[in-house]
């Protein structure tokens, strides 16, 4: 008895027309030396985005970040939120009261599509993401973004009270623990999705990489939560870059909890990762690292088909010559090339014996 074959479906890492990974690097001009201070850094990085296409917002607020995103989500998605929808939506499926790092991030890699109830009865979904179409989606940067802290003094993050929209102004009860301002944060449809942390140049970058660790123990928990949908981390002090998930900084706290001492920390730093080109030379400079990663379509592919949860749902990010290999290994799949991984040709069996599948 003979079935019809199906050929599998690689909807997580489908096959675009744009390489993640770019073939060749090319250093324009000459490679900064001298001094820099953070400030400069800064504006020149946020200038070079803003040259790809990324629309820069003044949003120092949780208030104008939820604003945000509230109209983020409804150009992505084609819809009008009432203010009685929005208020259902968003303290259920975004800033869940119960939620933390690992369900939002479950949300956006595995149900990126919730289900609103619309106020008339009838059901529908909302993207918080676009996957098929990657360039639907809206990409925005934002810098200088500021914590508040309780008016009564510290206050850890309070179980049962992190949204911001369902019964508590913003940040009411859930203040952070004291004053933070980030450097600089992407959007994209509103939601904070890549966090990017400076030093000057000179500075040791493992500084930028504490700092975060900080705001996750200090601030990213606060108001709302939105900022625990940061996904991937860039730390850079111009002359080196580095990205993560946000498992190793999650990684990086579990082990500073156990005090196991500074090796563990250092095996977390360990797993930052260096930018390359498909010849798997390093892009450590910022401006090549913002014009090759930072590229929409590479951001975006490294978002919604490069990053994975491994057995004990840690978030991994690819390398990139892990992405360009997949992407090669599915462009010979496209045009019909054996590559003799995926599609090995097997020999005809002459020895009479049954194949495992039919023994009894």
């Amino acid at each position: 008895m003979t079935e019809d074959f199906k050929p599998y479906r690689y909807e997580p890492i489908a096959l675009s027309s744009e390489s993640t990974v770019v073939a060749e690097f090319v250093p324009e001009g000459v490679r900064e030396a001298s001094y820099q201070s953070e400030a400069a850094l800064e504006r020149d990085f946020i200038a070079q985005l803003q040259k790809q296409a990324y629309e820069y917002l003044s949003i120092t607020s949780e208030a104008a970040l939820v604003t945000n995103l509230r109209r983020q989500l409804e150009a992505l998605n084609k819809i009008a939120f009432s203010d009685a929808e929005w208020q259902r939506f968003f303290g259920s499926c975004i800033a869940g009261a119960n939620d933390g790092t690992m369900e939002k991030t479950t949300r956006i890699q595995e149900d990126h599509v919730q289900l609103l109830k619309r106020d008339d009865g009838t059901i529908k979904n909302i993207y918080l993401i676009d996957k098929q179409n990657i360039h639907n989606n809206r990409m925005q940067v934002i810098n200088q973004y500021e914590t508040t802290p309780s008016p009564y003094g510290a206050t850890p993050p309070q179980e049962g009270n992190k949204s911001a929209l369902t019964g508590t102004p913003p940040g009411e009860g859930n203040f952070a623990t004291r004053k933070n301002r980030y450097d600089v944060t992407i959007l994209v449809n509103g939601l904070p999705m890549v966090h990017v942390e400076l030093k000057r140049r000179g500075v040791d970058i493992r500084e930028a990489f504490n700092q975060i660790n900080r705001y996750q123990r200090e601030s990213f928990w606060a108001g709302s939560g939105l900022f625990e949908y940061v996904q991937l981390f860039v730390i850079s002090n111009g002359t080196l870059t580095k990205y993560y998930s946000n498992t190793v900084r999650e990684g990086h706290l579990d082990e500073q909890k156990t005090k196991r001492g500074k090796s563990k920390t250092a095996n977390s730093f360990a797993f930052t990762s260096w930018w390359a080109d498909a010849k798997n030379r390093p892009i450590t400079e910022l401006d090549g690292f913002a014009r090759t990663f930072f590229a929409k379509h590479s951001l975006l592919n490294i978002l919604t088909r490069y990053c994975v949860f491994d057995v004990d749902r840690k978030l991994l990010v690819m390398r990139p010559y892990q992405i360009a290999a997949t992407e090669q290994i599915l462009q010979r799949i496209a045009t019909g090339t054996n590559t003799g991984i995926w599609a090995p040709r097997r020999r005809a069996d002459t020895s009479g014996t049954p194949p495992a599948a039919a023994r009894p």
